[in-house]
């Protein structure tokens, strides 16, 4: 994994075993999603998915893989006890992308991120070390607040391969169309349906820190640091007025390592605290 990935960072402060667990798993799940963004056509991309379900498959079922991601995530997949149906579950988001290329309202466009990003927190999950029942919901909340941060920052990525993510009845509502899209134009009406993203991502955000189950905070660690560095992301787009047409938007290497160790202080801070505080009784 290259350095100039906002994950980076967030993986340094893991144990050995579990950094190159995660990177396999990462390793995996760019395979999975590439089956689509580069194939030549939908054949292609649809043939690409039929492999990858049967390669899960080999996965958990013993058998033999047959792409060297594969073959490296069998025996992490055994050692973790990693969730098979959250990959099927990435399988299904991926093919998404052939047949959803609009999304009317945001509960459609909900169900794409669950699938192509809550259930990678679901599959880190068991890596991390972090067995409490609520991460669950910590994982689902922290990945749909980095999958609306993306989809906002790669709105003009997303447009040249023919995909609009932003809710359909949301561009009517703020009387934005297509066009101003392609345009990248910053009419007040693209300002503000921009904003609202990047609120309802705030507010997803802010769903994670609430959910962080008690006595977890060590063991999710990784997952604070990432967090972080995507709100950092989403930081940068607001000061910039929204507009994402322009250069990328990204956090410079030297800030995302300053984040990253101000984000473990204060998650081992907390880890301590709650270590000290009693158990709470029913």
């Amino acid at each position: 994994m290259g350095r100039d990935t906002s994950f980076y960072y967030s993986f340094l402060v893991l144990p050995s075993a579990q950094r190159v667990a995660i990177v396999t798993v990462w390793d995996a799940c760019r395979a999975i999603d590439d089956a689509v963004d580069e194939a030549a056509d939908g054949a292609q991309a649809e043939r690409q998915i039929a492999f990858w379900r049967d390669e899960i498959g080999r996965v958990f079922d013993g058998g033999a893989p047959e792409s060297a991601q594969g073959r490296a995530l069998q025996p992490v997949a055994r050692a973790f006890d990693l969730p098979r149906r959250a990959f099927e579950d990435l399988i299904d988001g991926v093919q998404m992308d052939l047949g959803h290329r609009r999304y009317e309202t945001f509960d459609d466009l909900r169900e794409y991120c669950w699938r192509v990003a809550s259930t990678v927190g679901l599959i880190c999950l068991n890596i991390f070390g972090c067995r409490h029942p609520g991460g669950r919901e910590y994982a689902m909340q922290l990945g749909l607040a980095l999958q609306l941060t993306n989809i906002v920052r790669d709105v003009k990525t997303d447009l040249d391969h023919g995909r609009i993510y932003l809710p359909q009845d949301e561009l009517r509502r703020f009387a934005c169309t297509e066009d101003d899209l392609a345009r990248g134009q910053m009419t007040p009406g693209l300002r503000a349906l921009l904003k609202h993203q990047l609120d309802r991502a705030r507010g997803f955000y802010d769903g994670a820190a609430a959910a962080m189950p008690q006595g977890e905070a060590r063991h999710l660690v990784a997952a604070e640091i990432m967090g972080a560095i995507y709100f950092g992301i989403l930081r940068r787009i607001e000061a910039r007025g929204y507009d994402v047409f322009g250069d990328a938007i990204r956090v410079p290497r030297p800030e995302r390592a300053w984040i990253a160790a101000s984000t473990w202080a204060k998650t081992l801070a907390r880890a301590g605290v709650e270590a000290l505080t009693p158990a709470r009784t029913p």
